[in-house]
């Protein structure tokens, strides 16, 4: 049984998308365009945003700049769309940064940055939606997590910890708003090449493409799932990590990853 609403067509469907300038979000947003759904398009630079924005009929799409750590812009920005399009129906939040980081390069500065970044950012988001689906008594929520908040790995050092944040928040989320007919979707991604993978020196396992990433987000969505995973070879044997006695797990890392 899907755990949320089930998606059928997505066209009219009014979506916001923070996070859109590259990346999953862009993809995902250029993904949801073409199926027709109205896509509010939010990131901090808003050149890529009028560029994606300009490929499409302008009923379509809205472009809305902002600062996901801002609360008062991302409140502003809802104000928007709901002023604009008389409502909105499904609220992705995936705009991140990820710096890697070992306990010897520990650096507090960064590590707020994530925090702010990462989870905060959804903190407001949720909180400037949530009143709105609430009071329609429907919408969608998704967040936009990772694999890395399964359990501790080397070189995720904080960024692990702001996911597995999401990961929490997403899951008490969905108690207390599944049963006021409001969705919930959580989407853990495993290595997806976008600007911020780009900055890691290792291998990474099963890497896949943005596109492909928000074509199963996409489906994942449709099917009313929950927890939206892949590629499922790589995510699947993380997902059995979580398992594993400590001792186990910290030595199959080790051997893993070569940290």
């Amino acid at each position: 049984m899907p755990l949320n609403p089930v998606v059928r067509d997505w066209r009219g469907r009014r979506v916001w998308v923070v996070g859109a300038s590259s990346g999953i979000g862009a993809a995902l947003a250029e993904a949801l365009l073409e199926r027709g759904s109205q896509v509010a398009l939010s990131a901090r630079s808003a050149e890529p945003l009028e560029a994606l924005a300009a490929r499409f009929p302008p009923d379509l799409r809205l472009c809305l700049p902002l600062d996901a750590t801002r609360r008062d812009a991302l409140a502003q920005a809802e104000e928007v769309i709901r002023g604009t399009w008389g409502g909105l129906d499904l609220a992705v939040f995936c705009a991140g940064t990820y710096a890697p980081m070992r306990a010897w390069e520990l650096d507090p500065d960064k590590a707020r940055a994530m925090v702010e970044a990462n989870f905060m950012s959804v903190v407001h988001g949720v909180k400037a939606v949530l009143p709105g689906f609430l009071a329609q008594g429907s919408g969608g929520i998704v967040i936009v997590a990772s694999v890395v908040g399964y359990r501790g790995l080397p070189n995720g050092l904080v960024y692990g910890s702001t996911k597995a944040a999401l990961i929490n928040l997403a899951e008490t989320l969905y108690l207390d708003l599944a049963p006021r007919g409001i969705g919930v979707y959580l989407v853990n991604p495993g290595f997806v090449k976008t600007p911020l993978t780009d900055r890691n020196t290792f291998r990474m396992p099963a890497l896949i493409g943005a596109d492909e990433a928000a074509r199963k987000i996409v489906n994942g969505i449709e099917g009313g799932r929950f927890e939206i995973h892949f590629p499922r070879r790589f995510t699947g044997l993380l997902k059995l990590g979580r398992l594993l006695p400590y001792a186990l797990y910290f030595r199959l890392a080790r051997a893993a990853t070569g940290l």
